[in-house]
């Protein structure tokens, strides 16, 4: 019985301390100027396929809007008002975004990336408009996105 009780202690003292390991990531986004109303932004985790992991943030807070965010959407596969991230005002033309957020250090580096769909009532609807490797030579590098969004960086 103790023996099993000492291996559940060291296993738990070597495991745990993986698990725990996360870090802050503060994500930048800046948006073009554009004419219109406020953007809805969805900024979420892929892996490497571009599979939906995580929603980081959304930025938009009623829901029924969700459904013009398509790959971000569809990939949490949650009903309108249960997806799994945080969520804020929309982001005017011309404004900049800065959420934090926390992620486990073992996406770092691992083939993940930060995405963004974007959509402006009575405008396009923007699949991806910008894709950022999480890397940890990538913190504070721009990347730049196709429609709405100018740019977006991350600092860990």
């Amino acid at each position: 019985m103790n023996k099993l009780v000492i291996a559940g202690c060291l296993t738990a003292a070597l495991v745990l301390p993986t698990l725990a390991q996360a870090r802050e990531v503060t994500l930048t986004t800046q948006l073009k100027p554009y004419s219109g109303n406020g953007a809805y932004l969805a900024i979420y985790l892929t892996d490497a396929n571009g599979t939906y992991k995580k929603t980081l943030w959304v930025a938009g807070k009623k829901a029924k809007y969700y459904k013009h965010l398509p790959d971000w959407a569809r990939g949490g596969g949650a009903a309108a008002g249960q997806y799994d991230g945080v969520t804020g005002a929309s982001v005017g033309s011309g404004e900049t975004l800065t959420v934090s957020t926390e992620l486990a250090d073992s996406l770092i580096d691992a083939g993940y990336q930060i995405r963004i769909d974007s959509a402006v009532e009575d405008q396009r609807d923007v699949r991806a408009d910008v894709v950022l490797p999480l890397t940890l030579k990538g913190a504070g590098q721009p990347a730049s996105g196709s429609t709405y969004v100018q740019s977006l960086s991350y600092d860990l």
